[in-house]
């Protein structure tokens, strides 16, 4: 084999794996919920300061907790 079928089999086999290694890497991010922010980025540039963001956040976090417990409590019946 020529040098530069050897390289061209290389190149392509390197990018076949890089690819991979991203496919991977977006499916565990999709996976484990790394992208169901939705709204803190796209509602985030109406809050002013850093507080009513956190504060929104800490209102989403109950909202979610008293779902849950809703549900805990549909389950147990």
């Amino acid at each position: 084999m020529e040098d530069t079928t050897i390289a061209l089999i290389m190149t392509l086999f390197i990018s076949i794996l890089l690819g991979l290694i991203g496919l991977v890497a977006f499916l565990w991010g999709l996976k484990s919920g790394q992208f169901d922010d939705e709204k803190r980025f796209t509602h985030g540039a109406l809050f002013d300061s850093e507080e009513e963001l956190n504060a929104a956040r800490d209102q989403e976090e109950k909202l979610k907790n008293a779902a849950k417990s809703a549900q805990e409590k549909v389950e147990k019946r």
